[in-house]
């Protein structure tokens, strides 16, 4: 038996509810799904009291069940304005658990700022979190230790959570206190801003009772038998940690790069090093005395985490994460780890999402406000967002606004969210599992980064797609951390006699899919139309960057072919010919046409030095470069239209596609 939750921040009054067998193995994405369905969630302002926040366990939450401590936290996102489950691992699910806690859910909004204190003895309290308001996560989490103790695991809203700023995630202990472990996506901490949540503390206890406690033992040591014994566990994530995805990406062309427009960071097949990736940071931190593998939560087996040291041999960060390298690292030109973890760190005590503040901050660089790799300007701009300053509060409103309000061209967002370090364009599958889910931009809706897609159809990319967004969601829906699906996929019988033992249901293997279908699908139901509009045209700014990209070096060329003709060819027949001239007036024009061609020269040079710009972290000038002399360009084939109507032809092929750059920048500017 379980207990859950339903609690009534305005008047604090608390709803109980007894929980058995299926009620209590429904948990995660599941329950969200359903429960913000059920309670009408895709109609509230998400930001209002009407929005519900929910926490949830998993079933084996509480013991040292290997991966299985994960919290689901869900709620309709601010940022999305779709459902959203954003899960983080740590201690918090596994204080949960040993209360006997299966999960809550925080209604209304609490007239004053609050910390919620679950204690041991089955009571809740409600304490002033005057004293702990304002300050960094780190601080904050110092203090609520120092009144509450050591025993005892957090679920912390950092400031910028506190002015609902839409960056904010909801920090978790770690196994060793560090509020380090984040439910980051969404803007999940902004909502418990919202609510006037501070901080929730759940004191620790000891391990929960099961139906058959010496079978769920036997399935603890089994399943971390087979992790223990799996290649991918083994040789990737326990090995190099998640990080490892660096070098993988990198070597694919699927890696953010300078907000989105290469997929490399380093050539290795020229010599080059990458140091934005496990391999080498692995090394690194390991001869500094840091640690490379790390348990996020008790009992995991997997340890995919780190604590990453600096050169004197002191902690930085904990952790360093794949997702924080491709989008706070190498999407912002950053090419070396300690300072990605410096910023990790900042990043960390600000209690944001390091993929969409990432995202955003390379968007201010393509914007021109700094440039590509410059880590001074975007530790200031943490700053600001710490302030919150008028700057500060806008750039923590995420990617998508931040683009808009600077109309940034290249904004790369899935309905309204940054993209994660897998770019859709080479990663394609996963590229559809954000398109199509409620999730959004986000690569746990249902990752599948090594799928070889270029050798797949568009049908066959779907469905791998759609049967790996629902055992992702299956995963969520138990409280697994999604990094031992290599070993829970497989075996779903033993995993539901796992589960009948701890809480005497009787599933079947057939359960995982059926578990895992309703948590993919229903949050699709729960979009309003306009919002699933955007599931298909949502990647649009990306898509059309590349296309007025395309359109802009083809001008270019075009018009080293007129300098190749009129400077270097003029009186060749076919080309004279093609002017409507003849072999005595091109002899006698072909001064004239050396220097006309010329000026086609230089036109296509400043196109394509304007695409180097745009490419180097000088998008303003590039643009405004390129769009001249396109502008010009386009000038040059009305005019040629207008006196020579027998020229028709040839001024389209001059003026369309500087005609395209212009018209789609303006599209993209004004849209």
């Amino acid at each position: 038996m379980r207990t859950y939750y339903d609690i009534l921040l305005t008047d604090r009054t608390i709803a109980k509810r007894e929980l058995e067998g299926e009620a209590i193995v429904k948990a995660g994405r599941y329950l969200i799904a359903k429960t913000l369905l059920e309670l009408g969630a895709a109609t509230v302002d998400p930001l209002s009291p009407q929005n519900p926040l929910i926490f949830s366990a998993g079933p084996f939450a509480g013991t040292s069940f290997s991966n299985a401590n994960r919290t689901s936290v869900g709620c309709k996102s601010p940022l999305t304005g779709g459902v959203k489950e954003a899960n983080g691992g740590g201690t918090f699910s596994y204080g949960l658990g040993q209360q006997k806690i299966a999960g809550f859910t925080l209604l209304g909004a609490s007239k004053n700022w609050v910390v919620i204190h679950f204690k041991k003895d089955g009571g809740i309290e409600f304490d002033d979190a005057g004293p702990y308001m304002g300050k960094g996560n780190f601080e904050a989490n110092d203090m609520l230790h120092a009144r509450y103790g050591k025993k005892v695991t957090i679920a912390l809203c950092g400031p910028v959570g506190e002015y609902e700023g839409l960056l904010g995630g909801i920090a978790f202990s770690d196994k060793d206190g560090r509020p380090a472990r984040l439910a980051a996506r969404g803007g999940v901490g902004a909502v418990m801003g919202a609510k006037k949540v501070k901080a929730i503390v759940v004191d620790l206890d000891k391990i929960p009772p099961f139906h058959d406690p010496k079978k769920v033992n036997t399935g603890i040591k089994e399943y971390a038998k087979m992790l223990q014994a799996d290649g991918m566990v083994q040789n990737f994530y326990a090995k190099i940690g998640t990080m490892g995805m660096a070098d993988v990406q990198n070597q694919m062309g699927g890696l953010p790069v300078r907000n989105f427009s290469a997929g490399r960071l380093a050539d290795l097949s020229a010599g080059e090093t990458f140091k934005m990736g496990g391999d080498y940071i692995g090394q690194l931190n390991t001869g500094r005395g840091g640690e490379q593998t790390h348990a996020c939560m008790p009992g995991c087996v997997i340890q995919c985490s780190n604590v990453y040291h600096d050169a004197s041999g002191k902690e930085v960060v904990s952790p360093v994460e794949y997702e924080t390298l491709g989008l706070l690292g190498t999407n912002c030109g950053i090419a070396d780890p300690d300072d990605l973890a410096q910023l990790n760190y900042l990043a960390n005590d600000l209690g944001v999402d390091t993929i969409e503040l990432g995202a955003m901050l390379a968007v201010l660089m393509e914007a021109g406000l700094g440039a590509f790799g410059d880590v001074k300007f975007m530790a200031d701009c943490l700053v600001e967002i710490r302030k919150g300053t008028e700057k500060g509060r806008l750039w923590a409103q995420g990617t998508a606004r931040v683009g808009e309000h600077y109309k940034v061209a290249r904004v790369p967002v899935i309905k309204k969210q940054a993209i994660s370090a897998y770019d859709p364009r080479v990663v394609e599958a996963t590229g559809i599992s954000m398109m199509a889910t409620a999730q959004g931009a986000d690569h746990t809706a249902g990752n599948l980064p090594r799928l070889k897609t270029r050798e797949m159809d568009l049908e066959a990319l779907v469905s791998q797609s759609l049967l790996h967004q629902t055992r992702v969601a299956a995963n969520d829906s138990l409280g697994l951390c999604i990094f031992g699906m290599s070993v829970t996929n497989p075996n779903t019988e033993w995993l539901a006699n796992t589960i009948n033992a701890a809480h005497g249901t009787s599933m079947t293997p057939a359960f995982f899919e059926a578990h895992g279908s309703p948590a993919a699908d229903q949050p699709r139901g729960a979009l309003p139309r306009s919002r699933r509009a955007q599931d298909v045209r949502a990647p649009a700014r990306v898509t059309m960057g590349l296309v007025l990209w395309v359109a802009a070096a083809l001008a270019g060329v075009i018009h080293v072919l007129f300098f190749c003709m009129e400077s270097l060819w003029w009186t060749r027949p076919a080309v004279y010919r093609r002017f409507r001239s003849t072999a005595a007036r091109a002899e006698a024009t072909k001064s004239l046409a050396l220097n006309q061609g010329f000026y086609n020269l230089f036109l296509a040079a400043g196109v394509f030095i304007g695409l180097a710009l745009t490419e180097t972290g000088h998008y303003r000038a590039g643009i405004i470069l390129v769009a001249w002399n396109c502008l010009s360009m386009l000038a040059a084939a009305v005019v040629l239209a207008l006196s020579s109507p027998g020229m028709m032809r040839g001024a389209i092929i001059q003026g369309l596609p500087p005609l395209v750059f212009l018209a789609g920048t303006l599209y993209l500017r004004s849209s």
